[in-house]
């Protein structure tokens, strides 16, 4: 049974394939578009459709569109639409929602609405011309199409992949139909909800509303106001404390009066840092964290569970995913790697398989994010030969990047399949040495980043103790640790000013070539770690297929590339360039 998953309604467009319970192919569609998160979350762009990454979870099944049993669309209309008006068949658009008489907060929600109505017979003749051979004659009588409520996918994002068999289950968003945060107990391949905050109440969203406040896009940089965290105090705490009113069982509110009213003026987007914006960003985060780990205490008391699960964009926090590791009462916790709404393709295509098969077990389990395109050497020597890029094949891929990552050099990583969800793994990462202190720089210049910015290392999961305090298998880099007070000396580059570090752990059963360059830039240099961020530069997605690796690197002041077997470097003095394998090949792509 094949079940095809799609979210589509806000950001982060994507789709994925289960075939009878196991994940086969899961991919956000910006990394075919290059438009980052796929759109805007604005209900003019709701009837668009992932079709790139449905089309390549379909290539990857080996499948047809109309061979797929059921579709799972992660967001229900029918628990925001009238039941009065359930059964219309018309609905009334204003031409111009912003004139005064006009002025209403849902001006736009049935243009949202029917949208997601229509997503089944957009996906039949919407697709994109190029893509015909995977859609064309297909009709909505082929499958069977499923709205799944958006913290329903979202919380079986987290329960249904994750090594537990029972579990609490909270998912943190900005919005969903009605919900912003849902607590849940989850037996085996069932989830009971056991209690939920409504809009407008939302710490995703109170979150995205300082990050439009602090100058940043919404939806999209709220990371940003994570990193500009650290160099705060907690000036603000009191005001946030206030504008955060905890309740019973789990229920919070939010005031909703704007920040201007609170703080003074908001920052345009090129003005300068101050300690006010560094504060603000402290304080928010702080009484987040406080209120979660509370919020976690009361579920862990109610369900008697000792692990937890957790999705919903607030979970990639992995500043306050570290404070509940360690100071709720919850002993072990899972985070869905794709937790922001790319994964509720994901829960929507799993929720949806579990209850179509009955009584299957749960044979799945998410133990590492590798789900998205790959190319063999054979492809990436082709194109590169097409495209005349010299390059060197090498005969020990580990042994040649480390000894160029021991040089100081910055070098691109293209390997095997690309990764699910916001976080480079080692299959399309930037990667350099931690040791020199002015790497973090280098690499916010490279990537034309802020230079508050951190960057992220990842280090061998049987060293990773020995290196960051009381270091567990973290293959997603979604927790915090603090950085050894004995080694942060040796790896100055991923010691925020904190000092903590968001640490990837990597063993070798997860990406055995990742691993390899690991061991072997520790054979070198002593140090088991390297940096690790993602294969892109501001504005754009993580890089996808060889033409994205190859533009990005030609138009970014990093060193190196190995793509497969093949090493492409910069030489800006060499006049002779008869060595390179390009000009000895003569075949050209078809």
């Amino acid at each position: 049974m094949y079940t095809l998953g799609i979210n589509a309604v806000f950001h982060d467009s994507s789709a994925c394939i289960i075939k009878d319970g196991q994940l086969l192919a899961a991919v956000e569609d910006e990394r075919f578009t290059h438009i980052k998160h796929g759109k805007r979350p604005v209900p003019f762009s709701t009837y668009e459709l992932p079709f790139h990454a449905i089309d390549y979870c379909l290539q990857v099944a080996g499948i047809h569109l109309k061979d797929v049993d059921h579709i799972a669309y992660s967001f229900n209309p029918y628990l925001v639409i009238p039941k009065s008006q359930v059964n219309a068949t018309s609905i009334k658009i204003p031409f111009y929602p912003s004139l005064e008489n006009q002025v209403v907060d849902n001006s736009w929600d049935n243009l949202f609405l029917s949208s997601i109505l229509n997503a089944p017979a957009q996906l039949v003749d919407g697709y994109p011309h190029h893509l015909q051979n995977r859609f064309k004659g297909t009709t909505e009588n082929d499958w069977q199409w499923h709205f799944v409520e958006h913290h329903i996918a979202h919380a079986a994002s987290a329960f249904l992949p994750s090594p537990y068999p029972d579990a609490a289950v909270i998912t943190l968003d900005g919005r969903g139909e009605i919900a912003t945060t849902t607590y849940n107990v989850g037996h085996g391949t069932t989830l009971d909800r056991l209690g939920q905050v409504n809009l407008p109440h939302s710490f995703g969203l109170l979150y995205e509303k300082l990050t439009t406040y602090l100058g940043f896009l919404h939806s999209s940089d709220e990371y940003k106001v994570m990193s500009l965290a650290s160099y705060g105090k907690p000036a603000f705490v009191n005001d946030f404390r206030e504008i955060i009113q905890l309740g019973n069982h789990g229920q919070y509110s939010i005031k909703q009066e704007p920040f201007e009213e609170w703080f003074g003026p908001a920052r345009n987007r090129d003005d300068a840092f101050t300690s006010h914006h560094f504060n603000l960003a402290h304080s928010l985060q702080v009484v987040l964290e406080e209120s979660v780990v509370e919020i976690c205490n009361w579920l862990q008391e109610t369900t008697r569970e000792d692990n937890l699960c957790l999705a919903g964009g607030v979970a990639l926090n992995c500043v306050l995913n570290g404070r509940i590791r360690d100071r709720s009462r919850f002993k072990n916790i899972w985070v869905q790697p794709a937790a922001g709404d790319s994964g509720t393709a994901l829960g929507a295509a799993l929720w949806v398989d579990t209850k179509e098969r009955k009584h299957a077990a749960r044979s799945f389990t998410m133990n590492h994010a590798y789900w998205g395109p790959e190319f063999t050497d054979q492809e990436i020597e082709k194109f590169l030969n097409w495209a005349k890029v010299p390059y060197h094949k090498m005969a020990d891929i580990a042994v040649e990047t480390a000894q160029l990552l021991s040089e100081n050099k910055i070098v691109g990583w293209f390997q095997g399949r690309m990764e699910f969800g916001p976080r480079a793994l080692g299959s399309r990462s930037i990667l350099a040495s931690p040791i020199d202190m002015e790497m973090q720089s280098r690499l916010n210049e490279v990537k034309d980043r802020e230079d508050f910015r951190p960057v992220a290392p990842v280090v061998l999961e049987e060293d990773a103790a020995e290196w960051f305090n009381h270091a567990q298998s973290s293959p997603f880099m979604l927790f915090i640790y603090d950085v050894s007070e004995h080694k942060a000396g040796q790896i100055p580059a991923v010691t925020h000013v904190d000092g903590t570090a968001r640490i990837q752990t990597i063993n070798e059963t997860q990406h055995p070539a990742y691993y390899k360059l690991l061991k072997a830039f520790k054979e070198k240099t002593g140090v088991p770690v390297l940096v690790n961020t993602s294969f892109n530069t501001l504005g754009q997605p993580i890089v996808c297929s060889p033409r994205d690796a190859i533009a990005c690197f030609w138009s970014s002041p990093f060193d190196a590339l190995v793509m497969g077997s093949f090493l492409i470097e910069k030489y800006h003095d060499r006049k002779n360039h008869s060595d390179h394998s390009y000009l000895q090949k003569t075949q050209a792509i078809d």
